[in-house]
């Protein structure tokens, strides 16, 4: 069974409600749409809502198309609507990529349909679209410079920013820069958590093959590889921890070469994989592009929740031409941050993908 749960806060993470069955539907076929009802059902005698967009929706796969509109409903921010349109095109990526290996044959012990799965785990879980009521509690945005809400739902993390903030030792920015370390930390624990959880259902379902909807049928081997990654997983979280609170006791010093948490976590981890002295240089200067990348994005993350407050106070007033000049802003804003978003996650993959080999030619 898998290793034990990272527990978030006094109340810990309860295990979320079953969700293979949920996921495998969602990964193996299209969806059927929507309004197939009689003629005297609710759908074929009630208007259909007007359309946000052009006839064939965000993405080219429907289930996709039908977890974005969900998330509109929940009025996420415009940030984190941002945010969730990248992952769900890195999903659609991987999913038609994992397509073409599955029509060439490949892919036969199903571990690239399972990572699919977990993968879609978490961006359910992630943005609150698994039904549970309390999944949103994990904010990627990091839109504040100063933290007004000081509740990381974590004890010890809390501990730590509370002694950082009253020690003196940080100016406003690397408060700033400390507030977003520790809400990254916090979603790599959420994370942890919820592939801890798709690899413990998967275990079940393995040991209780009870229904011939269990297509995954993954090997020992495969699932052996899993608790590896988990276990890779949980170490890095808590030298992460360890970093975090040397930082909050000692505070910043000159010789931080980064700002940005994934980048720390990435140079981190490429300093202690197999890399030559050469190739850990090159590593180093595409990780300032990769800072600057993040930085630019963030920049436009700022803009487009200023442009979405600004928006909901012209329209009060019921100018036309102020909100349509207003709207055009918002929208070029929208579609530019997330285009950057998608860069900004691939290119985060792709130097993952690289220190992974790496730490593979290692073995």
């Amino acid at each position: 069974m898998a290793s034990s749960r990272l527990g978030v806060g006094s109340r810990g993470l309860p295990p979320p409600p079953p969700l293979l069955l949920l996921l495998l539907l969602l990964l193996l076929g299209p969806w059927p749409a929507a309004g197939h009802g009689g003629k005297y059902s609710r759908e074929k005698n009630e208007p259909e809502p007007p359309p946000q967009r052009e006839p064939g929706g965000e993405f080219r796969m429907e289930k996709l198309n039908q977890l974005w509109e969900k998330a509109q409903r929940l009025q996420l921010s415009p940030v984190k609507l941002s945010e969730l349109h990248a992952d769900l095109k890195m999903q659609e990526r991987e999913e038609f990529a994992w397509k073409k290996l599955k029509a060439e044959g490949l892919d036969a012990d199903g571990e690239r349909a399972a990572k699919l799965l977990r993968n879609l785990s978490v961006i359910l879980a992630k943005y609150g679209l698994d039904g549970r009521k309390d999944a949103q509690a994990v904010n990627s945005n990091y839109l504040s410079d100063t933290a007004e809400d000081d509740s990381l739902g974590d004890p010890k993390l809390e501990k730590l920013w509370h002694k950082a903030k009253s020690s003196g030792k940080f100016s406003s920015e690397e408060l700033a820069k400390l507030w977003r370390e520790l809400q990254h930390h916090r979603e790599k624990v959420h994370e942890y958590n919820v592939l801890l959880d798709a690899l413990s259902r998967t275990e079940e379902t393995q040991e209780n093959v009870i229904s011939p909807l269990d297509v995954s049928r993954v090997k020992e081997d495969v699932l052996h590889n899993k608790h590896a990654e988990l276990k890779d997983r949980l170490r890095a979280i808590n030298q992460g921890y360890d970093r975090l609170r040397q930082v909050s006791h000692r505070g910043y010093g000159a010789e931080a070469e980064f700002e940005e948490p994934r980048v720390i976590d990435l140079w981190d981890m490429a300093k202690s994989s197999n890399f030559t002295e050469k190739e850990l240089e090159s590593f180093r200067e595409e990780l300032k592009h990769f800072e600057a990348k993040i930085e630019k994005h963030n920049h436009y993350q700022k803009q487009l929740e200023i442009s979405h407050q600004k928006l909901k106070h012209v329209e009060s007033f019921g100018d036309q031409e102020h909100v349509s000049r207003n709207k055009e802003k918002y929208a070029m804003l929208e579609e530019k941050t997330k285009e950057l978003g998608y860069k900004v996650k691939k290119h985060f993959q792709d130097l993952s993908g690289r220190i992974s080999r790496a730490r593979h030619n290692e073995l």
